[in-house]
């Protein structure tokens, strides 16, 4: 592990012990006394954000439309995932950029749906496992404007867009960004990884995934009601949505 990575697991390790310190709190009726020991305040822990993730959440609630909306996941195979652990902001960029642009040209030509949608992505770079498998949640509407703004475009009742055609536009666009970023020089491998730096080989490891179903794209259906949107389900998924 890096030394940041290690920085945050002795801060989760320590959050809210006596290691911290703290404070005594006393009860004003019957004087009953208890520690209050002090959190990490670490962006990474999930004690000291709950209140912060039920904030994004309670945001994004009311930015929603009453439309049914989908989670869609994008994943990419082991290999490139190695990857991703060297070159951080450079393949994540890429993830983001590949499923936004697939999910707004799919959905945009008429053949499939027609709409200009909304949606939002978000970010996981482990698994339920603990292992590093970096994918990507989205929340979509479940429709959009028409190309002229003029109407709202539904589609049909639980069913979004084709898994296999979303699946063959994201894997042809990561990858074409993936190429470009190593022919500019901008990813680095280290360890294990030192051999794959050679032209010939990234070829042959990213050719190996032109024709294979690359991602294992999978969507799902997140209704809509008055109480709750069930993003919190669709974010926090089991590990069975990841398959």
């Amino acid at each position: 592990m890096s030394v940041a990575q290690r920085r945050v697991m002795t801060a989760i390790e320590l959050c809210r012990t006596a290691v911290l310190g703290g404070h005594l709190e006393q009860c004003d009726h019957c004087g009953h006394q208890r520690n209050a020991y002090n959190s990490c305040a670490n962006r990474h822990c999930p004690k000291c954000q709950s209140l912060a993730r039920a904030k994004w959440l309670e945001d994004r609630h009311s930015e929603l439309l009453h439309t049914q909306y989908f989670h869609v996941v994008f994943t990419v195979p082991e290999e490139i995932s190695a990857i991703a652990y060297h070159n951080k902001r450079q393949v994540y960029g890429i993830l983001f950029r590949a499923a936004a642009e697939t999910l707004r040209t799919i959905a945009a030509d008429p053949k499939h749906l027609g709409a200009q949608i909304g949606f939002f992505a978000v970010l996981h770079t482990w698994g339920s496992n603990l292992l590093h498998h970096p994918h990507l949640h989205c929340v979509v509407s479940g429709g959009g404007l028409s190309a002229d703004g003029s109407q709202w475009i539904c589609c049909r009742n639980g069913f979004f867009l084709s898994v296999r055609v979303l699946s063959r536009l994201f894997r042809r666009l990561f990858l074409e960004q993936l190429c470009n970023a190593f022919d500019a020089g901008n990813l680095e491998f280290f360890s294990s990884l030192e051999s794959t730096s050679e032209p010939v080989r990234i070829s042959k490891l990213l050719g190996s995934f032109a024709g294979s179903r690359m991602g294992n794209l999978r969507k799902t259906a997140v209704r809509w009601t008055r109480a709750s949107v069930g993003l919190r389900r669709a974010l926090y998924s089991s590990g069975s949505d990841l398959q």
